[in-house]
């Protein structure tokens, strides 16, 4: 379990919904180890997203679908272990609950008990109700995820906006109003039209989370490699790279293959 000592303020979703009622954005980044996760939460970030992303940024697969529960439990058991005050939240994924119930409360009860998580995310509206339902019957606090469904990519074949058309416009607002009915704690909403997110923020009491969905949400997410500048060859509109770690990384590395090949690593003080 995470190692919540000491008199800083532990984020939970009772503090997320507080942020939300006083006008409080909140932060939020994926993280996928033990080092990245202690380096966020020393930073004072409020929600750690064990994301399914890991399947790209850590696996090098084209998308979120092959990542297995067993992966989803090893990262997120690994991230728990580094934080102290930031609600971590772990993508159930694709395979794991869609369709079966009783296979979505099993998979989010190995979630909880082997890795420690906080809360777990589940992907659609509407489609997955039986499964939220019967996730939050046993306890588990669910966080949902509207719009752009990455685990859904093959449905949609494509990566662009959702919800520009009226139809799944009226649909993405249903939903976000039935995951907050259902006891959802909060809601992602990614890649959809700043106004559309903004009409749903308002329509709901828990907290909405955008990443490509405009500035009048309750708060931010984005993929940590992504904002740190470690993956070069992914720049949507809506990132922000607040670094260049692939340049100091790779320069780090050439540098260190420099010295050796020099004789000037290790030198006489790094020695025995």
């Amino acid at each position: 379990m995470s190692k919540a000592q000491g008199s800083f303020d532990k984020l939970t979703t009772h503090r997320l919904r507080e942020m939300k009622a006083s006008g409080e954005k909140i932060a939020m980044l994926t993280a996928y180890d033990y080092s990245m996760a202690r380096i966020l939460d020393d930073a004072g970030i409020d929600v750690i997203l064990v994301g399914d992303s890991a399947s790209n940024v850590m696996a090098g697969n084209e998308t979120t679908v092959p990542i297995t529960l067993d992966h989803m439990i090893w990262h997120a058991t690994s991230v728990v272990k580094a934080v102290n005050r930031a609600l971590v939240v772990v993508d159930v994924p694709f395979g794991s609950y869609q369709g079966n119930s009783s296979e979505a409360l099993r998979s989010c009860i190995r979630i909880m008990k082997e890795s420690g998580g906080h809360a777990v995310k589940m992907e659609g509206g509407l489609e997955i109700k039986e499964s939220i339902s019967r996730v939050l019957s046993a306890g588990i606090p669910v966080m949902g995820h509207l719009g752009l469904t990455p685990q859904s990519i093959y449905k949609f074949g494509t990566y662009t906006v959702r919800a520009k058309e009226e139809e799944e416009a009226e649909k993405l607002k249903s939903d976000a109003k039935l995951l907050e009915e259902l006891g959802c704690f909060g809601i992602v909403l990614e890649k959809i039209p700043a106004q559309l997110a903004k009409e749903v923020a308002e329509s709901v009491s828990i907290p909405v989370i955008g990443i490509g969905a405009g500035p009048h949400v309750d708060g931010q997410v984005l993929v940590v490699h992504d904002m740190l500048g470690i993956t070069q060859d992914f720049k949507p509109r809506f990132l922000r790279q607040y670094a260049d770690l692939n340049t100091v990384m790779r320069d780090a590395t050439t540098n260190f293959i420099k010295d050796i090949r020099s004789g000037d690593f290790p030198n006489e003080k790094e020695s025995y």
